[in-house]
């Protein structure tokens, strides 16, 4: 609630529409119009648009022109034109965004036109590291893990709290292991030059060659103006090379929570994250689903601590070593699906989400 008693009104922006293309910025912007139900939103949408459900209880949506729902320039454009006019009719700006090519010139102009309201940046990730020395904050500031906080904090951005993502526990039940004759392993990412699906082939690779059996399911997600069928060929010859024959290449995963449910492992092994969040949402609802994940040892997962495996940046021959023994030890697969669980009911639950971001509301709007 705002001081005078009456439900505060926030403005929650993204760098495109809320129910566009979906990424670390609309995923975590929804979830924050979810855990927040008395705030009365205020959210750009897409149109012509798809009816994507997003999930704010109370509220409105704007809509802009966008073909793909993708944040090209022209939609950014839109949201900080519209944005600066329609900040000046709520309590609060809330900027859900990454930092990443544009930002510097944002962070300078765009404060100084809506009127004084203030502003809460959310910080998904951090694409290039460099860019942070010609950025400025738009606010107080929140980072999703201890590193990023860090380096926002030596760059001027003051002190940064850190609030990590929030996972819907009823929405993401545990489940028993799967039963069937092969065990499935899972790899999730994008078709980035560092985004680690090659790495993740020959790691399954050396864990195949070690005396494990599984299939292989490729849950790959393309970036505007790629070519998915040039590149889902590239992958199946790359496993095919790498003598990996039970292989499935998918591209965005609608139900995300029945592959989950259907796979015994997620191998995300990436070199950088380049701009993903920095504790990926698919890693958290693997964890509270009961899947052991094998990880890169990159600074932002530091925070899921002993829940998940972890392997030095580029490893191949470990992470395969790694999963050849968890695919044959069951015990210590029930153990790490446990520790998974328990980890994010404690660390990552809705509930300390929410109360965390409505103390920060509350402080703001004082």
């Amino acid at each position: 609630m705002a001081a005078d008693g009456h439900a505060f009104r926030v403005l929650l922006l993204t760098s495109g529409p809320l129910d566009g293309e979906e990424g670390a910025d609309t995923q975590l912007a929804m979830a924050l119009a979810h855990a927040m139900p008395q705030a009365e939103h205020l959210w750009f949408r897409q149109w012509p648009g798809r009816n994507r459900p997003v999930g704010v209880a109370r509220g409105r949506s704007v809509p802009i022109p966008s073909r793909d729902g993708v944040p090209h320039l022209a939609e950014r454009l839109q949201v900080a034109t519209a944005g600066a006019v329609l900040a000046r009719h709520v309590d609060l700006v809330h900027a859900v965004m990454t930092i990443g090519a544009g930002f510097p010139a944002f962070s300078r102009l765009w404060p100084r036109l809506v009127g004084g309201r203030p502003i809460l940046h959310t910080v998904p990730g951090v694409m290039d590291p460099a860019r942070l020395d010609r950025s400025r904050p738009l606010g107080p500031t929140v980072a999703l893990s201890e590193a990023t906080a860090g380096m926002l904090g030596a760059a001027g951005f003051g002190e940064v709290r850190v609030i990590g993502p929030g996972v819907r526990l009823d929405c993401w039940p545990h489940r028993p292991r799967p039963t069937g004759e092969l065990p499935t392993v899972l790899v999730t990412g994008h078709h980035d030059r560092d985004g680690g699906t090659y790495e993740a082939i020959s790691s399954a690779a050396a864990a195949w060659r070690a005396g494990a059996r599984f299939r292989l399911v490729l849950a790959i997600r393309s970036r505007p103006g790629q070519d998915v069928r040039y590149l889902g060929k590239a992958l199946r010859a790359r496993a095919l090379q790498e003598g990996l024959h039970d292989v499935e290449v998918l591209g965005y995963v609608e139900d995300m929570s029945g592959l989950l449910a259907a796979s015994d492992v997620l191998l995300y092994v990436p070199r950088a994250l380049g701009g993903k969040a920095d504790v990926p949402l698919t890693v958290l609802e693997a964890l509270a689903t009961g899947r052991p994940v094998i990880l890169s040892d990159l600074p932002q997962f530091a925070s899921l601590t002993d829940s998940v495996l972890r392997v030095p940046v580029g490893n191949c021959h470990h992470a395969g070593r790694l999963l050849y023994q968890l695919l044959d030890r069951p015990q210590w697969w029930e153990q790490l699906a446990k520790r998974g669980r328990t980890t994010v009911e404690e660390r990552f639950g809705q509930d300390r989400f929410m109360s965390n971001y409505a103390r920060l509301y509350q402080e703001l709007l004082a």
